[in-house]
């Protein structure tokens, strides 16, 4: 056995996801609502590398837009697992940012669980996936999605999760040229609260929808456009709290044609479901 110490972990992807439904069920008395979902894993990600750092400092060595280091859940995550660990190391922390921010497909907090699954390997902390989850949630609701590690039925406020199976698909995501605040649609009060929950069993052949969806749309009509532009080609429908849209397609070829005839209003991408993270491995 190699013995030989870590000191890097380069190219580790933070894939996307999408909901495939988002059903608001009810609300908490503290104001978080409560959630059914389906989530699903893409084969589309950003990718992170990490230098070991043997004096304790976390530093991002990479810009991102818009997203100042002392803010970026990659900086929080890496910092939330030395104070839960009391390591005594740090890291140096390069992103590639490939997801684009704001549109509901969980970029951000699949950043975090890729910060925590790899410096729990690279530092040798020895957490399992419900330990690292626990932490995850303290970042944001989805970021305990990404340390699940595979496709999942979601309830509460994103933190119970059942694992499903799902057949492999392509998908077609259009991003409007909007950015959708999050906190701005669960605190509109034409949002829809009261939901029928749906059992796990039955969901696919259930009639679902995304709650958040006719919010988003009324607030941001470009959001509606992206999805009466792709609905030209198969059923379509908004990604978490958006902006993106999805649909499902037969074949990496018809997805091929749609992203090419994509107009300039809006950026258009294919990707392939995702049977499990790729760094599962790390933490089983």
């Amino acid at each position: 056995m190699d013995a030989t110490p870590l000191t890097r972990l380069d190219n580790c992807p933070a894939p996307a996801k999408l909901n495939l439904f988002l059903h608001v069920v009810g609300r908490r008395a503290d104001g978080y609502h409560l959630l059914q979902s389906a989530f699903r894993l893409l084969d589309w990600s950003d990718t992170l590398s990490f230098a070991l750092r043997e004096d304790g400092l976390v530093r991002r060595v990479t810009d991102v837009p818009g997203v100042p280091e002392e803010q970026d859940l990659v900086v929080r995550a890496a910092r939330l697992l030395q104070q839960a660990t009391g390591t005594r190391f740090g890291a140096d922390i390069a992103i590639e940012k490939v997801l684009p921010m704001g549109g509901g497909l969980g970029g951000g907090s699949s950043d975090a669980a890729t910060v925590l699954i790899a410096l729990n390997r690279l530092w040798k902390t020895g957490l399992d996936r419900e330990a690292l989850a626990q932490l995850g949630l303290r970042l944001g609701a989805d970021v305990p999605f990404f340390i699940f590690g595979r496709d999942a039925f979601v309830e509460g406020i994103g933190e119970k999760m059942q694992p499903i199976e799902l057949p492999p698909a392509w998908y077609v995501i259009v991003a409007p040229p909007v950015t959708v605040p999050t906190a701005e649609i669960f605190s509109s009060k034409e949002l829809t609260r009261n939901s029928e929950p749906v059992n796990i069993a039955v969901f696919a052949a259930s009639a679902t929808r995304n709650d958040l969806q006719a919010v988003a749309c009324s607030l941001y009509p470009e959001v509606g456009a992206a999805i009466d532009w792709l609905a030209q080609f198969a059923p379509t429908r908004m990604t978490g709290s958006g902006a993106c849209v999805f649909a499902e397609v037969g074949s990496e070829m018809e997805a091929d044609e749609i992203v090419k005839s994509c107009p300039g209003s809006f950026r258009a991408w294919k990707a392939e479901s995702l049977a499990q993270h790729p760094l599962n491995s790390w933490i089983d």
